[in-house]
């Protein structure tokens, strides 16, 4: 019955078992979840494994196949435990399916896993008794109608088209018909869902209407039909179901659970169709809380939510909490939906609740009545259960999510984008023996019962563990005896480790269970204990909230882990009365004052002090605390310097409290006697002044290219200067034509000695943000007016500091005009040029896309630069992709990269790019080769991506039959950059710019990598020699982490090495650097160790897909030496660039030094964007 199914193979088998000796495969703080209510397991899957799934899911519902599996016993297969042994012979793959069903039958979790499986396959046949039938869907109604064409029409050979007979070569009427000879005990039909368009030339898949019975008779069908009308009936059991398109898409499969093996539930009264609205709303506002949950429930549809979250939505809806208006009747909200578990499904912690799937409000009054059922369960042992006829168990197990369907629901797989794919016959006369319903442990094997069970008894350990790991959290006690009101806050009499206790306690517990652990924790405790929220602020602790209700669960009143809570009577500490709330928060203020003499008088000196004040206490009680009479309270942050941070309180806003004025702790506050005028008492680099300014001048240098006597001069000015009165005066001292006067504008010059924006005349030095003792410079050209934009604008995006032009325009002009404006101004012909804003670091940002939209409206201010950039923009929604073919191991026609962008060819008429430092001398030069440009919209498939730029015309692979033959990377810096590895994926999600280009690389076969699949390069170092061999594709499982010592592992099981004796590092090209990827984890103390793990992807390695990773065998070579002599060489090119980049930028300086003497050579702006490490998991 299983072909070849059970052939030996001995190679990838894995280690993990349950039972004796052996751990379970999961995650040592998160066990797999329990099974949901329909007490079956679904299958995860490991990225394309769905119609793996479905496969094995249909089998595992085949008692007869599943038990034949079980009969086979060590005899027959061997055993796991002896693969290892020379002499033995285990066949793998059958025992690991044993495993995988009695997983799938005892063990407790949602969904179990195949990866054991796939590890050992090797089999390329088909079970012999499951006869497959391949029929068409294109222009057939359904299956019968199928099969009647096929095994019972004949066709007739007659007139022109004769047969020639084989006995006597001569031409004879003949008629031409197939019948099915024998029938199996299971039936398995293939649905041609997929066709080929030859008008279109491309494949597509058929979703019109095609019907199929659940029961079907065979007998028209037959050569043989002389047997009872029984022996043909077959009944439908499973359905394998496609969704999607003809290059991707995904399975799952309708199943009948013919054994009763799981819970089936179905709503016994539907509602009434007729149902309106507003009945609904009413149902809603009614006073019953079954009626108010499930309406909040409802609203999720069929998604959990927290009990918690819960809670807060009925407060929302009914403006009253549910202690208040319910506790008393129903008791706590938990309890009260624990007692309605036939209408709501609490998860195995009971922090989840949802509506059970066929739940739903009913639209009659008398629904309020207790009594009246909602919903009944079916369980195996309801009555009426075991003629499968009367009642079929159907279930939709898609991998992991199994739920249960009605079997008029296998309708809706007769036809569109989510149709029948596959069909599963048995014969109606298989019945199942009584025993063997509702009995998983049917028939198991005993050493697999015995192996389940242990593995059961380990989950429910570890889900212990963790729910207790999940719900503790700690708090911090601060004994009241033990602490002192000082300068308006608590602080310990002794220290702090004395004072604060710490306690891990469940915060699913009660806040009186709380209370209760602590009067046992304190033994020498009496009279009341109040508990309340307290926090550290810069003064000291503060008390804000008295925590009150000793029936609610710590998690409800929102208390958190690391809560400090203060223990004491609620009234006072140490005899004093204790202000407590957010309202009387402490702050912590500076306050400087004059000191007074010990006469009275006061001294030349300044007192710098903390104080205390409460946030909701007048202004005015500064004086009260300093005990002076009065004066002027200026205020200033913590974080500000300098003379212009501080203001003055106006003296009606003195009866303002401290929070109304915005002050904070750190704030610094002023106190200044009104006797001394306008004098100020503000430092200045550590010394007391009185004068408010120092510099009241500007320095504005000629650059109107007219001799004078004079190359800059100093203008007195005020912050309230107009900048017109500052410009003529700076003609008058550097003697300069008056004409001047109505054809010059200053221009502010930054620190790199480059000319900004205009100043308008009009403006004052304080409207203009100009600070004294700045530079200006005197040039030619009026000022834009407030209606103008003055902009810097260039060509390309490699642009030189110092030689971007200069252009004055309307801001209500569009993007078109100022691009036709700037074209002409550059002498630039055509019409094939768009816009590009420069951002912040000196770089070409994104286009201008809206041609029509005015420079006000996309935020243009004057200073901006703007690029001019070749090439036309593609429409709105839509992108221009380049698409480069990249091929690591060899060399295919079109342009290189680099080539492209300068478009000229190199030597010889190829277009080829230097590599920029490859890892070994295999591969010389890189593969990066120009296919066109794709335009395609952003709402398009990577698969539609890859379809369209396999239809360029350079594009000349015959190898290639499919899209899932390329695997697509962003491109970077002339190299592969961004694995993109879900093709349905849109482009939109991708969120790849309108400046991304792509590469596609050739496959051998499709792969289906998973999230959290890693793609390397790997290579071997060749000894004795400093190169590498040929690079290897090697894909790296991180699920268990990104960590050293798996990727060691991993690496080292690819090579069959010992991973003691190989060494691995990542290169880095854009440094011809090798970095060694060692266990630096085990070097750091359990402390540090458990705060930051090994994780590959974070500094100084970024791992990621497409890295090289270079692994050197030190069973023959020990030196760790990973640099090859391409490196070298590299490493050597870089010095020298650097080194010539260094005298430009002296000779620069020298020629810049005779148009602006003393400014210094003015640099690239903003060097490139820094790479910031964020921890935020995996995210691609």
């Amino acid at each position: 019955m299983f072909g070849d199914l059970f052939e030996e193979d001995y190679s990838n088998v894995s280690d993990n078992q349950y039972g004796k000796g052996k751990k379970l495969k999961t995650k040592p703080l998160e066990p797999p979840a329990p099974r949901k209510f329909t007490n079956l397991s679904g299958i995860r899957n490991q990225g394309g494994t769905c119609y793996l799934n479905s496969l094995l899911q249909t089998l595992h519902f085949t008692p007869e196949f599943r038990e034949a599996l079980f009969s086979l016993g060590p005899e027959e297969l061997g055993s796991l435990e002896d693969k290892d042994k020379p002499d033995a012979k285990v066949r793998i793959i059958p025992l690991q399916l044993q495993r995988l069903f009695a997983q799938l039958l005892l063990l407790d979790q949602d969904a179990a896993s195949t990866v054991d499986l796939t590890d050992s396959f090797g089999w390329t046949g088909h079970e012999e008794d499951f006869l497959d039938l391949t029929v068409a869907v294109k222009n057939v109604s359904g299956l019968e109608d199928a099969l009647w064409s096929m095994y019972v029409e004949e066709e007739v050979f007659d007139c022109d088209n004769l047969y020639r007979c084989g006995a006597c070569s001569g031409l004879v009427r003949a008629a031409k018909s197939a019948k099915l000879r024998k029938l199996p005990p299971f039936l398995t039909v293939s649905l041609l869902r997929f066709n080929f368009d030859f008008v279109k030339c491309e494949r597509y898949k058929e979703t019109s209407c095609y019907t199929f019975p659940l029961r079907i008779n065979l007998k028209p069908f037959c050569e043989q039909s002389e047997l009872d009308d029984l022996e043909y009936m077959y009944d439908l059991f499973s359905v394998i179901i496609h969704k999607g398109g003809c290059y991707g898409g995904h399975y799952h499969v309708y199943i009948k659970d013919v054994d009763h093996l799981g819970n089936w539930q179905f709503q016994q009264e539907e509602i009434k169709p007729d149902v309106n609205l507003k009945d609904l709303q009413k149902e809603e506002e009614s006073d019953d809380p079954l009626m108010i949950v499930k309406a909040i429930l409802l609203q999720e549809e069929g998604n959990g939510i927290p009990v918690d979250q819960l809670g807060q939505r009925l407060l929302k809806k009914i403006g009253i909490s549910w202690n208040k208006k319910y506790r008393k009747q129903y008791g706590p909200l938990r309890k009260f939906l624990q007692l309605h578990s036939q209408i709501f499904l609490l998860s195995s912690d009971e922090s989840m609740v949802s509506l059970l799937k066929n739940c739903s409000l009913q639209a009659e009054s008398d629904f309020q009545k207790d009594d009246q059922q909602i919903f009944k369960i079916l369980t195996p042992e309801s009555p009426g259960l075991n003629n499968s006829t009367s009642c079929p168990h159907w279930f939709d197990i898609n991998d992991s999510k199994v739920q249960p369907i009605k079997e008029k629901d296998i309708e809706q797989q007769f036809q569109g984008k989510e149709s029948a794919y596959m069909l599963f016959y048995r014969k109606s006369q298989m019945q199942r023996p009584p025993e063997a319903q509702a009995n998983p442990r049917y028939r198991v094997p005993c050493h697999l019962l015995n192996e389940m069970d242990a593995a059961n008894m380990e989950l429910q350990a570890k889900r212990a563990e963790c729910d207790s790991t999940n719900n503790n959290f700690e708090l911090h006690l601060h004994l009241g005896p033990q602490y002192h009101f000082f300068n308006g806050a608590l602080h310990p009499i002794v220290s702090q480790t004395e004072s604060m206790w710490n306690l891990t306690f469940d915060k699913r517990k009660t806040l009186g269970d709380l209370r209760q652990s602590i009067f046992q924790l304190l033994e020498f405790w009496e009279g009341d204990m109040v508990l309340s929220v307290a926090k550290f602020v810069p003064a000291g602790l503060h008390i804000y909230q008295t925590l009150d209700g000793d029936d609610l669960a710590l998690c409800e009143i929102e208390i958190t882990d690391g809560e400090d809570i203060f223990v004491w009577n609620g009234m006072e500490v140490g005899g004093i009365q204790i202000p407590t709330g957010s309202d009387c928060e402490p702050l912590l203020l500076n306050v400087l004052h004059m000191a007074t003499g010990s006469e009275g008088d006061k001294c030349q000196h300044l007192v710098e002090s903390p104080h205390v004040f409460p946030s909701n206490a007048q202004v005015s009680t500064v004086f009260t605390a300093l005990a002076l009479p009065g004066g002027v309270i200026l205020i200033s942050s913590a974080e500000s310097a300098g003379e212009d941070s501080w203001t003055a309180i106006p003296r009606g806003d003195l009866k303002k409290t401290f929070r109304e004025q915005g002050l904070r702790n750190g704030s610094s506050l002023l106190i200044q006697d009104p006797r001394n005028g306008d004098n100020s008492l503000l430092t200045r680099q550590g010394k007391w002044i009185t004068s408010m300014n120092e510099i009241d001048w500007l320095q504005v240098k000629n650059l109107c290219e007219l001799e004078s006597e004079e190359k800059q001069v100093k203008i007195s000015a005020t912050l309230n200067t107009v900048v017109f009165d500052i410009r003529i005066k700076a003609i008058k001292e550097l003697k300069l034509m008056k004409e001047l006067a109505e054809n010059s504008c200053l221009r502010p010059i930054d620190r790199n000695g480059k000319l900004l924006c205009p100043v308008p005349d009009s403006y004052t030095l304080k409207e203009a943000e100009l600070k004294m003792g700045s530079s200006l410079g005197l040039c030619f050209g009026k000022a834009p007016t407030s209606s103008q934009l003055f902009l810097f604008f260039a060509v390309g995006s490699d642009v030189q500091p110092g030689t971007e032009m200069e252009i004055i325009v309307e801001e209500t002009i569009s993007v078109k005009e100022c691009l036709k404006i700037m074209l002409e101004k550059s002498g630039l012909p055509g019409d094939t040029w768009h816009l590009r804003k420069m951002d912040w670091c000196y770089e070409a940002g994104e286009a201008l896309c809206e041609e029509d939209a005015t420079l006000k409206e996309l935020m243009i201010c004057s200073g901006d630069t703007l690029l001019l950039i070749e090439g036309k923009l593609p429409p709105l929604g839509f992108l221009e992709v380049p698409v480069w073919w990249y091929q690591p191991r060899g060399v295919s026609h079109g342009k290189s990269h680099q080539d492209r962008v300068n478009c000229t060819p190199s030597q010889g008429g190829v277009w080829r790019a230097a590599s920029q430092g490859a890892p070994g001398d295999v591969h010389t030069e890189a593969a990066l080769h120009y296919l066109g440009d794709v335009e395609i919209s952003e709402d398009a498939t990577l698969v539609e991506l890859k379809s369209q730029a396999m239809a360029l015309p350079s594009f000349s692979e015959p190898s290639i039959p499919s899209p899932g033959f390329l695997r697509a990377w962003t491109v970077e810096g002339q190299r592969p950059s961004r694995l993109l590895r879900t093709d349905l994926q849109q482009l939109r999600e991708y969120k790849l710019g309108r400046r991304t280009e792509i590469c596609l690389e050739p496959l051998q076969r499709e792969e289906h990598l998973g999230p959290q699949d890693v793609l390397l390069r790997t290579q071997m170092r060749l000894p004795g020699k400093r190169a590498y061999g040929p690079s290897l594709d090697f894909v790296w499982d991180a699920t268990r982490g990104w960590t050293a010592s798996s990727l060691r592992q991993r690496v080292a099981e690819f090579y069959s090495l010992p991973v003691e004796r190989i060494e691995i590092a990542k290169y880095f090209p854009e440094k011809f650097e090798w970095l060694p990827i060692s266990r630096w984890n085990q070097q750091l103390t359990k402390r540090k160790k458990k705060k930051k793990q090994d994780n590959l992807q974070g500094a100084p390695y970024y791992l990621k897909d497409g890295d090289t990773i270079g692994i050197k065998n030190l069973l023959v070579e020990e030196d760790d030496d990973f640099s090859t002599a391409r490196d070298d060489i590299g490493k050597e090119k870089q010095k020298q660039l650097a080194l010539s980049k260094k005298k430009s930028r002296e000779a620069l300086s020298v020629q810049s030094s005779d148009v602006l003497p003393g400014a210094d050579t003015p640099p690239r702006p903003r060097g490139p964007e820094a790479s910031l490490s964020i921890h935020v998991g995996s995210f691609r």
